[in-house]
């Protein structure tokens, strides 16, 4: 269900974005060719399927009415880093998924990747109005705040190790969400955008020709207050931040670049001197601030004569990944059963009943935390479940271990239940799959 480039847009943007657009065609044909085909859906649900791109709805305070997709891996870990992946103008969240590496990079490393996704005409993000540029102000960061606490609430995902990387449009939507949430995400990564508050508009328009054109400059110091500005008062930690860009940008011309490296070493303290330079690939420059490891507080990744469309598949989200840590250095994915065995029983009665689960393992090996995914038949609601943490209540449900059951050892079995309403439909569910790994029915 990827969406449809938008073709209704102010006057002053239709030359900017139809160039945009013409230019991105191409290189996203050729990253389609590499890349999974999505498969979205668009009912509203409170879990989704494994392995599968889904549209998740209804999931909270959302002033600018985005789509949100998900992607979450079969290996997703206990406790998982949660990446929001955000595209350019004229794309959407299926066209990240599909033009990306990042959720076949989740099915290595065990995180959720969230698309967020525009509904508005343009397909551009909203990175200049003034209620994108505050906390609380609404707009597009708010939307995909949202999105991020219903991933945190829905998957118990680890609330420090939130990041965000995006590409033209979505990369300036990076910098607006570092700024606006430090203290929710942990770090960013940024290809060919601009500093925060660079695009600021007041009179409704989506598109700053100043900032576009290279020719807004600040002092670091004035760069940074803009950032702090953006949540007064907060004085906690900051995002560490991964810049790119191609010299030859001709859409967000090459010295925005400069200056985001001025806005990020000010708010995070460090010495617009780099640490250290090195070339890690052909026509690559890297800079790094405030330290020389892979995790430097600000590393910024010149490409000599490079254009707009600088992002390249299959090479470049490795890299973002072990700027963020998510490329093994996180918790190790859940282990996969050799093999797993459910019975499954419901006691009915006139509009209630009760249900009970067995797993067994069937394996030589030891399952060490476990999640059991299943689908209720329609019409049946969980009221109270024991051995197992239950979420959601209806429709595709997954079964988290209690704290006393996360073990099954080989040829062991573990039994869980719980109590349901249901509309008429009585029986139990007929499939079920035991950390990703589909389970024989007994």
């Amino acid at each position: 269900m990827s969406a449809t480039p938008g073709t209704t847009v102010r006057r002053r943007l239709r030359p900017v974005l139809v160039a945009l657009y013409g230019a991105l065609v191409p290189l996203l044909a050729a990253l389609l060719l590499a890349a999974p085909p999505a498969a979205a859906r668009t009912d509203a649900v409170a879990d989704v399927p494994y392995a599968t791109l889904t549209e998740v709805t209804d999931f909270g305070s959302n002033p600018s009415n985005l789509q949100m997709y998900l992607y979450v891996p079969e290996s997703v870990t206990p406790n998982p880093a949660v990446l929001v992946a955000v595209h350019y103008c004229t794309g959407s969240g299926p066209a990240m998924y599909n033009g990306t590496e990042y959720a076949s990079l989740a099915d290595r490393y065990g995180f959720v990747v969230v698309y967020p996704s525009v509904t508005r005409a343009s397909k551009c993000f909203d990175v200049s109005s003034p209620q994108a540029l505050r906390r609380g102000g609404g707009s597009d960061p708010a939307g995909i705040k949202s999105m991020v606490d219903w991933v945190l609430g829905t998957y118990d995902a680890d609330p420090k190790r939130v990041f965000a990387t995006g590409i033209s449009s979505g990369a300036m939507m990076t910098n607006v969400l570092l700024g606006v949430y430090p203290d929710v995400f942990a770090a960013g990564a940024a290809f060919a955008g601009v500093p925060f508050g660079c695009f600021a508009t007041t009179d409704g328009s989506e598109w700053n020709s100043a900032c576009a054109n290279g020719t807004v400059t600040r002092t670091p110091q004035q760069w940074g207050d803009l950032v702090r500005g953006a949540h007064p008062g907060y004085s906690g930690p900051r995002p560490r931040m991964q810049l790119w860009h191609g010299t030859e940008d001709d859409v967000l011309r090459y010295p925005n670049f400069g200056e985001e490296i001025d806005q990020w070493t000010n708010v995070l303290g460090v010495s617009r001197t780099p640490a250290s330079t090195d070339t890690p690939a052909t026509g690559w420059t890297r800079t790094r601030y405030g330290g020389t490891g892979d995790q430097a507080p600000v590393e910024a990744i010149s490409l000599q004569g490079v254009g707009h469309n600088l992002y390249s598949y299959g090479t470049m989200g490795a890299r973002v990944l072990t700027f963020f840590g998510l490329d093994g250095s996180g918790p190790a994915p859940q282990p996969q059963p050799a093999g797993c065995k459910v019975t499954a029983t419901t006691s009915a009665w006139s509009t209630g009943l009760t249900g009970s689960v067995t797993i067994t393992n069937t394996g030589t090996t030891a399952v060490n935390g476990w999640k059991l995914g299943f689908t209720l038949p329609g019409g049946q609601t969980i009221t109270n479940g024991w051995g197992a943490t239950y979420t959601p209540a209806s429709g595709a449900v997954t079964a988290t271990n209690a704290a006393y059951n996360g073990t099954i050892a080989p040829n062991g079995s573990v039994t869980i239940g719980y109590q349901a309403n249901h509309g008429g439909d009585s029986a139990a569910p007929g499939a079920f799959r035991l950390n990703g790994t589909a389970c024989a029915s007994a």
